[in-house]
C-alpha cells in the first residue's frame, strides 16, 4: 500500500542525510525523487508542481531548530534531513485536510448517508460498511437497495445486510428509485430508525442520465450526507470521476475504496485539492469491518514511512472489549519480562489478525512499515497449527520439545519437522529479547496497545519475522541477517550486563 509514495520520501530523506543545512541544491536533488514518486503514483501534475514550490519554500525560508522538546519535555536533537520531511508531512496534511468525518444528521435527527458512483467501485459494499460502522456506534440502521440498474445488486445488498443483521428496504417491481429512497424514508420516520443508508444505481462512466437520476433522487429525500464512492486503484481517473461529479451533484464527502491494494495512492493525495471535496472514509478490506475515517495526518505519517500510531490505537479499540484489554495488559507485562509460552504467543496472534490483515497492521507500525510488503500471511497459520498441536506442558515449556517430540507435532500440524525446530528457535530468541527490554516499552501512544504495541523496541526496530516469519521453512523465511543477528545479541548481552550492574550497585547502597 502506497509503496510508490513512500519510496520517493524514503529516497529523499536519504539524500539529506549528513547534510548539515540545507540549501536550493542539496534541496532540489531531494525534490527530484518526491517529484518522480508523486508523478509515478498518478498525482496531478499542478498539485505535484504546487506541493515541490511550497516545500523548497518553507526549506529554504525556515530556520532549522536542531533541538525542539517533545510533549514529555525531552530536549532532541532534529537534523536537517528530519525538518525537511517534517515539511512534507505538514504540506501533505494541508493537501489532503482539512477533513470532518463525523456524518451529519438531518432536521429531524436522521443520519441519513446518499452514496453515488460508478458501477464497480464497490458502492453496495460501502453501503454495508457504513452500516456496521453505524451500528457500531449504537444507531438503529436501515439499508435502502436504490440499484434497480445492475442485476442482483439488491440481492447483494440483502445478504449483506443479513450478514450484519441489518434490515433492507426493497422497493415492488418497477418502482423508481427516488420513489423507492422516499419510502425508505418514512419508513425510517415510521419504525424510528435513527440511520439510513441509501446505495444508489451507477454506470459504466458518467452521463446525463444518470446525473439526472441521482439528481432526482437527493431531490427526493435530501440526505444529510452526499457521498461519493471513488475505487482508488483508478488512480487519476478517480479524481477526474470525482471532478465531474461534484461539479454536477453537490459533495459532502469521499469514500476511496480498495486503497489496501493500491502501491500508487495518487487519489489519495490529489482529490482534495483538485475537488475541494473531503475524503472522509476509506475501504481497506473485504471484511464488512475494513470502513476506517480519513485521517490526513495518519495517512501522510504511513506514506513518509513512520507509521499511524493513532490509527493502530483505533483498530485495537475497535476489536476488544475493556476486558479483553485488561486482560491483554496483564499479558504485555509478563511477556516484556520474557515469562511467556507458546499459548501467550498463540493469543497475541489471534488479537493482531483481529485488527486486520497482518500486513495492514505492520504498515501502521513506526519503522517498520515498508516491511509489511514482505510479510507471508498464510505463515500465521502454520505457526498456530503447530501450536495447537503441541500439548499444554510443550507449549508453557518449548525448551523440552527434543526431536522426537518435535517429529509428533510435525505430523500432527502437517508441517516439517524442521519448520517446528525453527518455531522453537525463533521463539527462544523472541523470549530472549522480550526479556532484555524488560519494561522499557515503547511509551507514547503505542504502549497503549497491549501485547502489540509494547512489544516494539524503544528504537522502534521490530523484526517481522518474529511474527510472520515463525516456523517458515530453510530457504523461505526472512530472518535477521547475519550482522543485525549479532548486533541484536551483541546489544541484548550489553543490556543484561549493565542491568546487572545496576543490581549489584543497589545492593551496596
Amino acid at each position: 500500500m502506497l509503496e510508490t509514495l513512500t519510496r520517493g520520501f524514503t529516497t529523499a530523506r536519504e539524500r539529506l542525510q549528513g547534510v548539515r543545512e540545507l540549501s536550493e541544491e542539496n534541496i532540489d536533488v531531494a525534490l527530484q525523487e518526491v517529484r518522480s514518486s508523486l508523478l509515478e503514483a498518478d498525482v496531478d501534475f499542478s498539485v505535484v508542481k504546487g506541493f515541490l514550490a511550497r516545500v523548497k519554500e518553507r526549506g529554504l525560508g525556515e530556520k532549522v531548530r536542531t533541538k525542539i522538546r517533545d510533549k514529555s519535555g525531552k530536549l532532541l536533537r532534529v537534523s536537517p534531513g528530519q525538518h525537511f520531511i517534517g515539511i512534507c508531512q505538514e504540506e501533505l496534511i494541508a493537501l489532503m485536510g482539512p477533513v470532518d468525518t463525523r456524518l451529519a444528521r438531518d432536521a429531524r435527527g436522521l443520519t441519513s448517508v446518499m452514496l453515488f458512483g460508478l458501477q464497480g467501485v464497490g458502492k453496495t459494499t460501502v453501503a454495508a460498511k457504513l452500516a456496521r460502522h453505524l451500528q457500531r456506534q449504537g444507531r438503529k440502521v436501515l439499508l435502502v437497495a436504490a440499484d434497480v440498474q445492475r442485476p442482483a445488486a439488491v440481492l447483494q445488498l440483502q445478504q449483506l445486510g443479513e450478514r450484519i443483521d441489518v434490515p433492507v428496504h426493497v422497493g415492488v417491481a418497477g418502482e423508481a428509485p427516488p420513489a423507492i429512497c422516499r419510502a425508505a424514508a418514512e419508513r425510517a420516520k415510521r419504525q424510528g430508525f435513527d440511520a439510513v443508508v441509501y446505495d444508489t444505481a451507477g454506470r459504466l462512466a458518467v452521463d446525463d442520465e444518470l446525473m439526472q437520476e441521482l439528481a432526482a433522487v437527493r431531490a427526493g429525500v435530501e440526505p444529510a450526507n452526499a457521498l461519493l464512492v471513488c475505487d482508488s486503484l483508478m488512480g487519476r481517473d478517480a479524481v477526474n470521476v470525482a471532478q465531474a461529479f461534484s461539479e454536477q451533484i453537490p459533495l459532502d464527502g469521499l469514500i476511496l475504496t480498495k486503497l489496501d491494494g493500491d502501491a500508487r495512492g495518487g487519489a489519495a493525495v490529489a482529490v482534495k485539492a483538485v475537488t475541494g471535496v473531503p475524503i472522509k472514509f476509506l475501504g481497506t478490506g473485504e471484511s464488512l469491518d475494513r470502513i476506517e475515517t480519513f485521517r490526513p495526518e495518519g495517512l501522510a505519517s504511513r506514506i513518509l514511512g513512520m507509521g499511524d500510531i493513532v490509527g493502530l490505537v483505533e483498530d485495537f479499540d475497535a476489536v476488544v472489549d475493556e476486558q479483553e484489554a485488561d486482560q491483554a495488559e496483564e499479558d504485555a507485562e509478563r511477556i516484556l519480562k520474557g515469562q511467556f509460552g507458546m499459548d501467550d504467543l498463540l493469543k497475541q496472534l489471534r488479537l493482531i489478525q483481529r485488527m486486520g490483515p497482518l500486513r495492514d497492521v505492520m504498515a501502521k507500525m513506526p519503522g517498520i512499515g515498508k516491511l509489511a510488503e514482505h510479510v507471508d500471511e498464510g505463515e500465521l497459520g502454520k505457526v498456530q497449527a503447530m501450536i495447537h498441536s503441541m500439548t499444554p506442558g510443550e507449549r508453557s515449556r518449548p525448551e523440552r520439545i527434543d526431536r522426537s517430540r518435535a517429529s509428533r507435532i510435525a505430523r500432527g500440524s502437517g508441517r516439517q519437522q524442521s519448520e517446528v525446530n525453527d518455531l522453537v528457535k525463533r521463539f527462544a530468541q523472541m523470549r530472549e529479547m522480550m526479556a532484555a527490554l524488560g519494561g522499557g516499552g515503547a511509551g507514547g501512544l503505542l504502549s497503549k496497545i497491549p501485547g502489540l504495541g509494547r512489544m516494539t523496541p524503544a528504537g522502534g526496530g521490530f523484526d517481522p519475522s518474529m511474527l510472520s516469519g515463525l516456523g517458515a521453512p530453510t530457504g523461505r523465511s526472512r530472518p535477521l541477517s547475519a550482522t543485525a543477528e549479532a548486533r541484536r545479541r551483541k546489544d541484548a548481552k550489553k543490556k543484561r550486563k549493565d542491568a546487572r550492574k545496576a543490581r549489584q550497585r543497589g545492593r551496596r547502597r
